[in-house]
């Protein structure tokens, strides 16, 4: 029960720092993109090192780059089918999320397995 709560402390306290950096920066558009991600992982990879130590917290944070690294690709994915084929919003994230699948786990199993 601890790490949750502690776990609620670090990621509160993150997400306010970096949803404060988002606030500041120009367009308004980066404050959703700096108030979530960024600071779920840190709290993350901050618990995980405290309690399975820096190697498996490593482990975690290549990991994460990998997921990252398949949510770009999706994400640049469903945009071009968005704007330039003038797919629908559902067809265009079901395809995406084929390509999203086949990066995730391809970089998981060639790097990290």
């Amino acid at each position: 029960m601890s790490d949750m709560v502690l776990r609620f402390v670090i990621g509160g306290l993150v997400v306010s720092a970096f949803a404060l950096i988002g606030d500041l920066l120009k367009p308004k558009s980066f404050a959703g993109l700096f108030g979530a991600a960024p600071s779920v992982a840190l709290a993350t990879l901050t618990l995980t090192i405290f309690k399975d130590g820096k190697s498996y917290a490593a482990v975690e944070a290549r990991s994460m780059v990998a997921g990252a690294i398949a949510l770009l690709l999706y994400c640049v994915l469903v945009t071009w089918l968005l704007k330039r084929d003038h797919f629908r919003a559902l067809g265009a994230t079901c395809a995406a999320s084929v390509l999203w699948f086949a990066t995730a786990f391809g970089l998981w199993f060639v790097f990290l397995h």
